[in-house]
């Protein structure tokens, strides 16, 4: 059932107004929460720009950014005279085991490997403060590599992560370790979601010519950002796999179906 925006504005949580997370992305992560948690349903109205303002005591200006970051990032959509709706209902695969590239690839019985293309650590700027909730300027370690499999190229990988939420982590050997099972055994890491979103680009000039494919080859590009279940964000990833070597299989259950069956996607070899 559709909510009207005084429910949807209901029991807003307290904003840290001293902190260096803007506000409005302090709103847009508690809506998109609300969302995740079945709270708000797809077909939902949200709260207007002058109710979010009130609710959160804040300027319609800082509500207004944080509605248009939920359109931006698929959440919600837009009617003329209507307001804003939730266009997302709780659709992310709820992970019970943080997978990346080296365990995919031997699930598959091939061999992966890995080429480190660059390791050091940089200050995060606005979008990456953001997405890992640390100050701008921040340590972030970006790691940057080409995954190959069997011996070939699969996909160029470039991943963010904060130091301030994994101290240390800079140091370890990424040519030979795996990211994901450093951040499971070494700093305790669980997984309660992830967002991907997954994009057809040309590759650029740099891919062509670690992925051995021709220039402008349509590559598979996945954009990812894990989350704990904490909270607190784990990851910045973007991946650039061949699109001659993987597909993403997306298996959407019919609404009859038990809602304990999660919509699953999976990248494949081709």
């Amino acid at each position: 059932m559709t909510t009207t925006p005084s429910q949807t504005a209901s029991a807003v949580r307290s904003l840290d107004k001293n902190g260096f997370v803007p506000l409005y992305y302090q709103i847009q992560r508690a809506l998109i929460e609300k969302i995740h948690s079945g709270e708000l349903r797809k077909g939902d109205l949200l709260a207007s720009e002058g109710e979010l303002a009130r609710a959160y005591q804040v300027s319609r200006v800082t509500a207004r950014q944080a509605l248009q970051g939920l359109k931006a990032r698929g959440y919600a959509f837009s009617q003329r005279g209507r307001g804003t709706f939730v266009t997302k209902s709780k659709v992310e695969e709820q992970l019970s085991q943080l997978q990346g590239f080296t365990e995919e690839t031997m699930q598959r019985g091939r061999v992966p490997s890995s080429r480190v293309l660059e390791q050091r650590v940089v200050d995060a700027d606005n979008e990456l403060a953001e997405d890992l909730e640390v100050q701008i300027g921040a340590p972030v370690m970006i790691l940057r590599r080409l995954r190959l499999a069997d011996g070939t190229p699969m996909a160029v990988e470039k991943t963010y992560v904060s130091l301030r939420h994994f101290p240390g982590i800079e140091l370890t050997n990424f040519a030979e370790q795996s990211l994901y099972h450093t951040l499971r055994e070494q700093f305790g890491v669980r997984v309660a979601w992830a967002a991907e979103a997954i994009e057809v680009m040309p590759a650029t000039w740099e891919e062509s010519e670690l992925l051995d494919v021709p220039a402008n080859t349509s590559v598979l590009s996945i954009s990812r950002n894990t989350i704990t279940a904490e909270r607190m964000p784990i990851e910045v990833t973007v991946s650039r796999y061949r699109g001659d070597r993987y597909r993403a299989l997306i298996r959407i259950p019919a609404a009859t179906l038990p809602t304990s069956e999660r919509i699953h996607e999976e990248k494949c070899f081709v």
